[in-house]
């Protein structure tokens, strides 16, 4: 099946309407607002005890405002139009503004391809929330199938690999291939990918799949960039502070959902919660920078993957292994809260 008989929508800006366009139209509209026009917004301000990081990192942000916008991230050569895949609203708010401040591109297009997410509730809000987002913005949003039957057939047999394992290189493979027949198809030059922006996601297992991806169409190129970077990761949670993001408690497939309840379970964490008010861990939304990039702090993520790759190497595909090795887990955490060797919880 083609990326064309896909059910695709966008919103337009401009004229405020939902459209469906054909199969040999791209989904954009004459009357929207040109994103070349947007520009950063202020942000939150930061508070006196900072972090040097977070302090460093919006000094340079603004510097860069200062000295004109668009100068970091450079597209690839000959770039006029981009179509960049997003996960979620939080990812994609830092990516979108930097790439629509760029005096070189035509057009950003966001393409929502995720059916990796689960269950449906949480795809809704995740999908939902985003498309909101563009339409406040003035950017196109694709909205593809949740072609969730073909992704849980494409991960058969590495439903226990660990977090950034083969099963997550298939998922960015999956989600890519879609992005990038998309963009052969309608006259996109290039595509990006927001699963770079998060510290959660190894970047190069990210680019390599939007590399090969791009790699099989003639005329598609593929965007990498430090995505990563302290400013962009400052901005991030400045822009989610701001819109108040929902506040998303794991990656999205249900093999994350799994194992993120079985480590908050071994360190005494309540369990995720789908939609609603209330997170099982910390705020519902995002409203605070720093306190949400802490969330993200390479400790936290490097303990987090640790013990995820422990797991598997000793329980592999065994349940009963699995149930051992996180007892083994939730006694060494433990031990270690009460020695106070903890460095922090986050919100997977």
């Amino acid at each position: 099946r083609t990326a064309s008989s896909i059910r695709l929508t966008s919103t337009c800006k401009g004229c405020n309407k939902a459209t469906t366009p054909p199969s040999n139209m791209t989904t954009t509209c004459n009357n929207k607002k040109s994103p070349a026009n947007l520009s950063y917004s202020e942000g939150a301000a930061l508070p006196q005890d900072a972090p040097d990081w977070a302090i460093a990192a919006s000094e340079r942000i603004k510097a860069n405002q200062k000295l004109g916008l668009g100068k970091t991230a450079i597209p690839p050569p000959n770039t006029k139009r981009v179509l960049l895949h997003s996960c979620c609203a939080p990812c994609s708010g830092a990516m979108v503004e930097e790439m629509c401040a760029s005096d070189t591109l035509d057009e950003v297009v966001v393409f929502f391809y995720n059916p990796n997410i689960h269950p449906r509730k949480e795809y809704e809000i995740r999908k939902e929330e985003n498309k909101k987002y563009c339409e406040k913005i003035g950017v196109p949003f694709v909205d593809c199938d949740y072609d969730v039957e073909n992704w849980y057939a494409r991960m058969k047999g590495m439903e226990f690999d660990p977090e950034r394992g083969q099963r997550c290189t298939e998922c960015f493979d999956m989600r890519m291939e879609r992005a990038a027949l998309y963009a052969h198809e309608h006259g996109f030059d290039a595509i990006a990918t927001t699963n770079a922006t998060s510290r959660w996601k190894d970047s190069k297992q990210v680019d390599d799949s939007g590399y090969r991806a791009a790699e099989r169409y003639e005329g598609i190129q593929y965007w990498a960039y430090d995505w990563q970077s302290d400013e962009m990761t400052m901005r991030k949670y400045q822009i989610s502070a701001n819109e108040r993001f929902y506040k998303q408690e794991y990656c999205g497939c249900s093999y994350s959902l799994r194992d993120s309840n079985d480590w908050r379970k071994a360190n005494g964490i309540p369990k995720i919660q789908i939609g609603g008010e209330t997170a099982g861990l910390g705020d519902r939304y995002f409203s605070d920078p720093i306190v949400d990039a802490q969330e993200e702090s390479q400790d936290v993520v490097d303990e987090f993957f640790a013990q995820a790759n422990e797991l598997a190497k000793t329980a592999g595909k065994s349940v009963s292994e699995r149930k051992k090795a996180l007892k083994v887990y939730k006694d060494r955490r433990k031990a270690e809260a009460d020695d106070g060797r903890i460095n922090g919880l986050n919100n997977w």
